[in-house]
């Protein structure tokens, strides 16, 4: 009896699991502007934590916001933190192959005001929310995103770290990383063509010159978009999923956080 009562249970008990576990981690769109553009980013966190937390700004690759960005705000939640992926595009500009990501990405490349001015919008955002620690923020960025939070750390903006993950490193203004107030991580692969060795030592002797904090991780065997699954498998392109990379890189972000918000 005792053992058909459990099998009985058992589903429920499951569903009630399944349930608390999903609802976990709360996300929502959340829209705002700068200046006059209307932009869309995307909150998630771990409802269970009271109080606040530190905050992770994300930034996205040339694609936008997409399910890829929108799972690795959905990982930072998980691990505790308030997460906002900000929106540099717009709301409803979403490329849709190469040549349109690659299009609307060289409008900011070629004015990195308006870049840095869309991910200080996004980190207003962050700043503005009841959930987030403001003395605690972060922000990390892919590929183009990479690059982005780098300019975000140039302008001077109030963040206790940035962490580019495979971002292009080079800026028409290195004199800026005078400016820089928090610490910077930037996690390359060591085989990128995108960024090749020359823009790599230029970066260096940017932040050098600057007298910030800040670290280089290289891992080897690892070229362009080394944390996207969609980037495939095939090196020769320039970019290509790197599994070792991907979990070595994360892991060593939350070193960083580890240190910047002395927290684990």
């Amino acid at each position: 009896m005792k053992i058909l009562r459990s099998l009985l249970l058992a589903p429920i008990f499951a569903l009630a699991f399944s349930t608390v576990a999903q609802a976990v981690v709360r996300t929502q769109v959340v829209q705002y502007k700068q200046g006059n553009t209307v932009l869309e980013g995307y909150l998630a966190y771990d409802d269970e934590i009271q109080g606040r937390r530190p905050g992770v700004m994300v930034v996205h690759e040339w694609t936008g916001i997409n399910p890829y960005i929108q799972q690795r705000a959905q990982q930072l939640a998980k691990l505790g933190y308030v997460a906002f992926a900000a929106d540099i595009y717009g709301k409803g500009i979403r490329p849709k192959n190469p040549q349109e990501a690659a299009a609307q990405a060289k409008i900011y490349r070629s004015n990195r005001q308006l870049m840095r001015d869309r991910a200080l919008a996004g980190l207003q955002v962050l700043q503005k929310n009841s959930l987030t620690d403001v003395q605690r923020i972060a922000a990390i960025g892919y590929c183009f995103g990479g690059s982005t939070v780098l300019e975000l750390a140039r302008s001077g903006a109030n963040v206790a770290g940035v962490v580019s993950f495979h971002g292009s490193l080079d800026t028409p203004n290195p004199s800026d990383a005078k400016n820089i107030k928090g610490k910077v991580l930037v996690l390359h692969g060591a085989e990128d063509p995108l960024v090749p060795p020359e823009q790599v030592l230029g970066f260096a002797e940017e932040m050098g010159t600057a007298g910030v904090d800040w670290q280089l991780i290289a891992y080897g065997g690892a070229v362009h978009s080394f944390t996207n699954p969609e980037a495939g498998n095939d090196k020769s392109q320039g970019t290509a999923y790197n599994q070792l990379a991907d979990r070595r890189s994360w892991q060593d972000m939350r070193q960083f956080f580890a240190e910047i918000f002395g927290v684990r």
